[in-house]
């Protein structure tokens, strides 16, 4: 396949309710267990890097084997910039090869946040990429800001954005308590914007009960980082106490845990899509 973009595959995924999974990587291996698991279940699939690491050569030096990767997936593949807190990290994310981006001012004043994120989406587009935009707090373990009906419209009018983030309970990292998935206000935002594709942050450990009713209800895209993440740590770990104070070339060390990554990522690939 090649490379695309939001708009090659999150129209379809939300008139079909369905959603496509986001997985965040931060090397080589997580990627290769995406890009696997891609292929294996025949879906598409979305890469994404943390803004962090465009702070430093990371994030340009890794978007581009992520680029070469996906060139060679047989499946569509987006790599996206989750969570774009400045234009600079944009356009740089833009310059390495990415073909979406985000910017998340859902902290910022409205104004503010309309005219970051549209200016974002507006240079994305020139440039032939996609842009996704956040209204509503989805916060790391506080009180979240849900998203109105109301500003979802006005914001998605305001920007041109291609998907928008809304807040609906879930938060980023794992749960501290059971949440409070306000499904209602997904379905009054999907019926008051009938042809955007909707996006949930915060998709690590959320019931999948919760998840199956709002990909129902306009959810097409569906960011996993902390639940991914810890599937890799996790697999590291088990590796590394097997081989206790042995040695093995670290290609091979790694394979085990491309393969744990790319099991755990099948499994979030088929269930989004509703199999």
């Amino acid at each position: 396949m090649a490379l695309v973009t939001l708009n090659e595959i999150l129209p379809q995924a939300r008139k079909e309710k369905r959603a496509v999974a986001a997985f965040n990587v931060a090397n080589y291996e997580a990627a290769l267990g995406v890009i696997r698991a891609s292929e294996t279940e025949k879906l598409p699939v979305i890469i994404q890097l943390f803004q962090r690491m465009f702070r430093s050569e990371k994030g340009a030096d890794l978007a581009a084997t992520l680029c070469r990767m996906a060139t060679r997936c047989s499946q569509p593949v987006v790599v996206h910039l989750d969570h774009g807190a400045e234009a600079w990290q944009v356009r740089d994310a833009l310059s390495a090869g990415l073909t979406s981006v985000m910017f998340d001012g859902s902290v910022l004043p409205y104004d503010e946040n309309v005219a970051l994120t549209k200016y974002t989406a507006d240079y994305a587009h020139r440039v032939g990429a996609s842009c996704e935009g956040e209204i509503g707090h989805v916060a790391m373990g506080d009180e979240n800001a849900i998203t109105t009906v109301e500003d979802a419209v006005r914001f998605y009018n305001d920007t041109n954005v291609d998907a928008l983030a809304i807040s609906v309970g879930t938060v980023h990292g794992f749960y501290k308590a059971a949440p409070c998935i306000n499904v209602q206000r997904c379905r009054e935002i999907a019926d008051a914007l009938p042809n955007t594709p909707l996006v949930l942050h915060g998709g690590s450990g959320t019931p999948p009960e919760d998840i199956r009713a709002l990909i129902e209800n306009g959810i097409a895209k569906i960011n996993i980082a902390t639940e991914f993440m810890d599937t890799f740590l996790k697999s590291t770990r088990r590796e590394i106490e097997k081989l206790g104070d042995g040695f093995k070339p670290i290609d091979i060390f790694n394979d085990p845990i491309v393969d744990d990554c790319a099991s755990h990522a099948s499994k979030l690939l088929r269930f989004f899509s509703g199999r």
